[in-house]
């Protein structure tokens, strides 16, 4: 279900859209969901900006129902009655739980299966149930349900009850939508619950069901901002330790953010305030340093990443070294063994082996073959103000500083371009360019000048 407001979050966004662990909340939900059946048989009820809530998500396959107008979740099954009626059976879950694991939903599912009832309930034992629905059993009838009640509808004696329910359900579908509009909608806000099914189904003599979950936490949503950055912290600080198990060091895990989906290769070292973002892809035997941002990034084995790198959308080859300070946008391609070094900006670019660039450059749309050295200061200049344009350097170039390299241009094998030049013309292979003004002294000029004053 992803069709509420979350009007507690006081946000223009789709609350299943906030994010978590670096996707958003009902990415994650999907993602457990797509671990037990196929992605097109998981349906997402959209409604409060279903636009965007589908398109954040359409990728992975599942369908969606549109809920319009909003009325409550009964009414989203409701609206979901012609998708659903063909299956036995329909597995409801909460959008913006983003804990939820698969192997809870399978408990879930093959506990109703078993038992056969009309609904069963994965409910969970709270220490402190303030705010969640009771789950209200009849000893008399082997602990089935007999009605799932909101907190401010509980006497006093629910209210020391501590099991709660989690919003996640399975329905046999003939049962649910043969009762499901018996729902009434007379509250407050005028909605139709989907707790309310028990009562109904036990007053139309249908059995109610409930499974506890061995942990509590997976059942968690977010209704507040202070929930849900609760909820990233945990699922981040998991995440840390399951690399840590797969051979990983992580310093201070509780500085770094590494986001749901990254994959880090083990006897990778990751040292504190780092953030590893994405889809970013580590290797093993890495060192990565303080204070630098990967995102959506591959990075090989035995690289060296200094402190306080950028990169976005990068690859990067194995024994490559970067930074301190080196910001690689998307589309930079980093050769095996290279260097990219101190306040190194590239974009667009291929970096062959063992080539170096270690201070103060900026390199982007360009193709550099192997053993290339570009000096301090180097500019590629690649814009016009209109159209883009690309510098080729091949094997062995040597590229002194402070060069600007006016695209397009190609500097060939082996080639020499002196340092403070502006090339605007091919360089041949194996050749000087020398492109700057020639140097004039006026001997005894200063001095002259400083009597005048």
């Amino acid at each position: 279900m992803a069709a509420g407001k979350g009007t507690r979050l006081k946000s223009k966004h789709p609350k299943v859209l906030h994010q978590v662990g670096g996707k958003p909340l009902l990415a994650h939900v999907i993602a457990a969901a797509q671990q037990v059946v196929p992605a097109k048989d998981i349906y997402v009820i959209v409604g409060h900006e279903a636009d965007k809530v589908r398109e954040s998500v359409q990728h992975t396959g599942v369908e969606f129902v549109v809920q319009e107008p909003q009325r409550g979740t009964g009414h989203a099954l409701m609206c979901a009655a012609s998708a659903l009626k063909n299956y036995d059976q329909v597995i409801v879950l909460s959008g913006d739980a983003p804990l939820i694991t698969a192997e809870t939903i399978e408990k879930l599912r093959d506990f109703h299966q078993q038992k056969k009832p009309a609904m069963t309930i994965l409910s969970a034992q709270l220490e402190n149930p303030t705010g969640y629905g009771r789950i209200i059993r009849d000893n008399g009838r082997s602990g089935e349900v007999k009605a799932v009640v909101e907190e401010k509808s509980c006497t006093p004696a629910q209210r020391t009850l501590r099991e709660i329910n989690s919003g996640f359900y399975v329905f046999s579908t003939k049962p649910l939508f043969e009762n499901i509009e018996r729902l009434k909608n007379d509250n407050p806000h005028g909605e139709y619950y989907l707790t309310d099914m028990a009562s109904v189904l036990r007053k139309s003599k249908q059995q109610v069901t409930a499974i506890e979950t061995h942990n509590p936490a997976e059942i968690l949503g977010s209704n507040t901002r202070a929930e849900m950055v609760d909820l990233d912290r945990k699922m981040r600080l998991e995440k840390c330790l399951k690399l840590m198990s797969q051979g990983v060091t992580i310093f201070y895990p509780d500085t770094c953010v590494i986001d749901w989906d990254v994959e880090v290769g083990a006897d990778t070292t990751i040292e504190p305030f780092v953030q590893l973002l994405g889809r970013t892809r580590i290797g093993s035997d890495c060192r990565i340093r303080s204070y630098s941002v990967i995102q959506n990034s591959q990075i090989g084995d035995e690289v060296l990443i200094k402190p306080g790198c950028v990169l976005d959308e990068a690859i990067v080859s194995k024994g490559a070294i970067l930074g301190p300070y080196s910001h690689l946008r998307p589309g930079s391609e980093i050769g095996e063994g290279a260097h990219v070094g101190n306040f190194v900006e590239t974009k667009k670019i291929r970096l062959g082996k063992k080539s170096k660039a270690n201070h103060l450059t900026y390199l982007g749309d360009s193709d550099i073959g192997e053993g290339v050295n570009i000096g301090a200061g180097t500019i590629t200049c690649n814009y016009d103000g209109v159209n883009k344009y690309k510098t080729i350097i091949e094997d062995g170039a040597f590229i002194g500083s402070d060069a600007t390299l006016v695209a397009p241009v190609k500097v060939g094998r082996g080639a020499y371009v002196a340092a403070a030049s502006c090339i605007t013309q091919d360089v041949p292979p194996d050749s000087l360019a020398l492109g700057r003004a020639k140097q004039v002294v006026k001997e005894g000029w200063a001095k002259k000048k400083k009597k005048r004053k």
